[in-house]
């Protein structure tokens, strides 16, 4: 397989025809090598447009949806990222292109040993890893300029909110199957809040995350 051909095929078959035109994003999904993050047996199939298996019941999402919040959450150089759900640590990887440092999340100790090596590889410094569960919210270290939770919640919890800036966005997967939306939730300046539907996806709810049923009224 020619990797580089691939990988243009991916960006101008895939992210552009999606409306992906962010010369910023575009940039930095050209720049970061995909093949290098996904599991060893799935090399091959970095660039299609499917959903990669990981450990642990997780999984990678397509590439263009990858690059769809990206562009949804408009990353400025001088801001602070949280990011819940570490995973394969590509999108670890894309955000710290963007961004000024990014502090990620995984409750899976092995996610957050391996996404440390490949990030170390690619010279990818402006990010700390840590092993926790932050399905029900992180405030440590904030506020944030911008977050995004890379798995699946019936709702987002109140304090999400309350861990972003003013002019923040914060992007989750909200729902429970098979009706799940990814949304982009913006905060204003004078602490309105707006959100946005931006597509229809299924994966795998964070682990420990609250259900409608045992939220307390």
């Amino acid at each position: 397989m020619n990797i580089e051909q691939a990988r243009v095929n991916m960006i101008t078959q895939q992210l552009r025809t999606w409306d992906i035109l962010d010369e910023t994003v575009l940039h930095a999904v050209r720049t970061t090598p995909r093949e290098n993050f996904v599991p060893a047996a799935y090399k091959n199939l970095a660039f299609a447009d499917m959903y990669i298996p990981l450990a642990h019941g997780q999984m990678m999402i397509t590439p263009k949806e990858e690059a769809r919040l990206l562009q949804a959450l408009n990353l400025k150089a001088n801001e602070t990222v949280l990011e819940v759900g570490t995973g394969s640590g590509y999108m670890t990887a894309l955000l710290a292109r963007l961004a000024k440092f990014v502090y990620s999340l995984d409750i899976f100790p092995e996610f957050t040993q391996h996404a440390q090596v490949k990030l170390a590889t690619h010279n990818i410094n402006n990010v700390t890893l840590l092993t926790a569960d932050a399905a029900r919210g992180w405030e440590q270290q904030g506020p944030y300029d911008a977050i995004i939770i890379t798995g699946a919640l019936p709702f987002l919890p109140e304090s999400f909110r309350n861990s972003l800036k003013p002019g923040g966005r914060l992007i989750a997967i909200l729902g429970q199957a098979p009706a799940m939306e990814a949304t982009l939730i913006k905060r204003d300046i004078h602490s309105g809040w707006s959100e946005e539907k931006l597509f229809e996806t299924v994966i795998p709810t964070l682990l420990n995350a609250l259900q409608p049923s045992s939220f307390i009224f």
